[in-house]
């Protein structure tokens, strides 16, 4: 990464954007030390995450991959639990807060909690996935191309819970992805980049009327067309 910084205000989501091998994915890992960046700071609340320690730091920061990395011979609850039982939290608390989450993502406590994770949809076990990763209530979410591996109509579903989620909670949000659509749909601001550069840092709306340079601009037109196509077609489905 060449020069990237930028501030992330509390309570948003921020979007990383870009190709593949931008370093997007790993930017966002400097945030929970899973990469340590040869220079410079990365600060979560005014503090400086290379001053606490790599377990601490991962236990308090939610993160969520494609893969989703569920433990198959857990149930759905018990996979929701790790970290809540790792700061040793009561059982009645864990239990509560277990019911709760799988509530938030959409998904009855009856039915799932005693469920694993083969057998679930992979839509499913992304909520879990989720669920998961706020359990402990972290000060940030990071979020790595989470719906990339489920069918288009359940990650437009996932994509409307992630933001009810996050409107709920008030957690702030740093989510990589590649999809043009995906970010202008989430974001309250993007941050897009190309060859570990930080290109613009701006809101959707700036983005859109002001891109920083020709390959922000043609990377928004090219999506502007797509949208305006798929908005005709729906259209024209809707009168035959």
């Amino acid at each position: 990464m060449d020069g990237v910084s930028f501030d992330i205000p509390a309570g948003s989501f921020t979007v990383l954007l870009g190709p593949s091998g931008c370093g997007k994915s790993t930017l966002l890992r400097t945030v929970n030390r899973l990469v340590t960046p040869g220079s410079g700071t990365v600060t979560v609340g005014g503090r400086d995450v290379a001053s606490i320690e790599p377990t601490a730091l991962r236990r308090a920061t939610g993160y969520v991959i494609q893969a989703v990395g569920l433990f198959a011979h857990m149930t759905v609850a018990q996979n929701i639990a790790v970290v809540p039982e790792l700061l040793h939290w009561d059982r009645e608390r864990i239990a509560r807060r277990t019911d709760d989450l799988l509530e938030l993502v959409g998904l009855d406590p009856l039915r799932y909690r005693s469920r694993f994770p083969r057998e679930l949809s992979g839509g499913e076990q992304q909520r879990v996935g989720v669920a998961r990763a706020i359990a402990a209530e972290p000060q940030v979410l990071l979020m790595d191309e989470p719906f990339g591996a489920v069918d288009a109509i359940a990650r437009r579903s996932l994509q409307d819970e992630m933001l009810r989620i996050v409107r709920t909670l008030q957690t702030t949000v740093l989510f990589v992805t590649h999809d043009v659509e995906e970010a202008l749909r989430l974001a309250d601001r993007i941050a897009v980049m190309r060859d570990g550069k930080l290109l613009q840092y701006a809101t959707p709306e700036e983005m859109l009327g002001a891109p920083a340079n020709a390959y922000i601009a043609q990377l928004f037109a090219v999506n502007a067309d797509l949208r305006r196509y798929d908005t005709l077609r729906n259209a024209l489905g809707q009168e035959t």
